[in-house]
């Protein structure tokens, strides 16, 4: 039974080498670890157990680490770098009616009051958000 267990391990590692996900890894991991307790033991249903229960932990403890490092990430931009300046109102700013330019380090962006309240032009905002190419401002 050692040597099936060995074969069980190699063709898992094998498939988790080939494969971009996380989908055999706990299977070779149980199955490794049922390969070592059939050198002690010639009881296949204890083997079976180690395999199962080491499958179980592997994966227990495994599957949220994988999860949290596999998160998306919001990709940083260097427009981030507005956020907490200040800026002035080119343009009215009106959400209802999706208008409004504000002028920040020299460069004109579309803008969006924070609390949907009218901006006029010449107001001083400051930047609180981005939502794509748009600054989200609230009047100072």
């Amino acid at each position: 039974m050692t040597i099936i267990w060995l074969v069980i391990a190699v063709v898992m590692g094998v498939t988790e080498a080939c494969t971009v996900q996380l989908v055999s890894v706990w299977f070779a991991i149980g199955s490794a670890a049922a390969c070592i307790t059939s050198l002690f033991t010639d009881q296949i249903y204890i083997q079976v157990i180690v395999f199962v229960v080491v499958t179980a932990i592997a994966l227990a403890v495994t599957r949220p680490l994988v999860k949290k490092l596999k998160r998306k990430r919001p990709e940083a931009t260097n427009a981030d770098r507005y956020i907490g300046k200040s800026a002035v109102v080119v343009e009215a700013i009106d959400n209802d009616h999706a208008k409004g330019l504000v002028k920040v380090d020299n460069e004109k962006w579309t803008a969006r009051s924070a609390d949907g309240q009218l901006i006029e032009p010449g107001d001083r905002v400051v930047v609180t958000a981005i939502e794509g190419v748009k600054l989200i401002v609230s009047k100072v």
